[in-house]
């Protein structure tokens, strides 16, 4: 299979390398590690076995990739105003546009240029951080979960699952997009947050009574909120909290994306992760306050980026 790679941040070049070891051929549209990767291929550290690609299609232009089988979406959220730009040249009719932003609204912006039918949905439950350019280390987790954007699970969902479970990265074809992104959002929202703005990883925040509890708090206005729109199944709040508070746990001092864009004087997701699902909510007529709060004060310290 011919993948395209849009992003690659830590995400797109972490799935990009197992896809390229698993045997397909693998173009990435790359800046910061171009020079690194162009000159000494990409290395990967990971629990599960480091190992290192001597040759990789590095591309600093989308319209080097050309048209591919499967586009895979990696790119940050708060670059969707050129999300259409940089897939555009990588889709023929008969390829398949895997998106995995974080957030609420990324298929949508797909779909005003392209054929709803080829865009697939994701979310990935991945601990992973850039290195120096051309590393990337994997810390944990890596697992997927996709849907349709429209329509049924079928054949082309299973096979691109098993396609991603075949070259080490677990994967679960499901039949409610809508639903898999409001759980990711259960915990993007309070961790992301939290931790960009108070510069502690997600260790300390749980070793705190006080800070522990207004995760759960969080978590709750979330769940809350994703039940009203119309999933297929609810979120059992009481359990979901405490399976994804013993799954960071385990995580140890992790890092959110949100924290380490912070720490390096990026702009952050908050459209995609705080806004979107703010508006979702209100409609439903379930507010988030909590969720308002924690969003506000990411806007007012993002004025002090530079």
């Amino acid at each position: 299979m011919r993948i395209g790679v849009i992003g690659a941040g830590a995400l797109g070049l972490y799935y990009g390398a197992l896809l390229q070891r698993g045997g397909h051929d693998v173009r990435f549209l790359m800046r910061r590690d171009f020079q690194a990767v162009s000159n000494q291929g990409l290395k990967v550290t990971s629990p599960k076995g480091d190992f290192h690609l001597a040759e990789v299609r590095a591309c600093r232009d989308s319209r080097e990739i050309g048209p591919v089988d499967l586009v895979l979406v990696g790119l940050k959220a708060h670059a969707n105003d050129r999300l259409v730009e940089l897939v555009q040249p990588l889709v023929a009719p008969a390829t398949t546009i895997l998106n995995l932003q974080n957030g609420l609204g990324n298929e949508e912006v797909l779909a005003t240029t392209f054929d709803r039918q080829q865009i697939v949905g994701g979310v990935a439950f991945l601990c992973c951080n850039r290195g120096d350019p051309g590393t990337v280390h994997h810390l944990a987790q890596g697992s997927i979960r996709i849907a349709e954007f429209v329509g049924e699970p079928g054949t082309r969902l299973e096979q691109l699952a098993a396609t991603f479970s075949r070259a080490g990265i677990p994967c679960e074809a499901c039949a409610d997009l809508a639903r898999i992104r409001w759980e990711k959002l259960v915990w993007n929202i309070p961790f992301n947050g939290l931790c960009a703005l108070t510069g502690l990883p997600t260790d300390r925040l749980l070793a705190c009574a006080e800070t522990r509890q207004l995760i759960a708090e969080l978590m709750q206005e979330v769940i809350d909120a994703a039940n009203r729109q119309n999933l297929s199944q609810p979120i059992e709040a009481p359990g979901f909290i405490e399976r994804m508070l013993q799954v960071t746990a385990g995580m140890g001092a992790y890092r959110p994306s949100m924290m380490i864009d912070r720490l390096n004087h990026q702009p952050l997701e908050l459209e995609a992760i705080y806004q979107v699902p703010l508006q979702r909510a209100a409609a439903a007529g379930t507010p988030m306050t909590r969720v308002a709060m924690l969003h506000a004060l990411l806007e007012a310290t993002e004025n002090d980026r530079d």
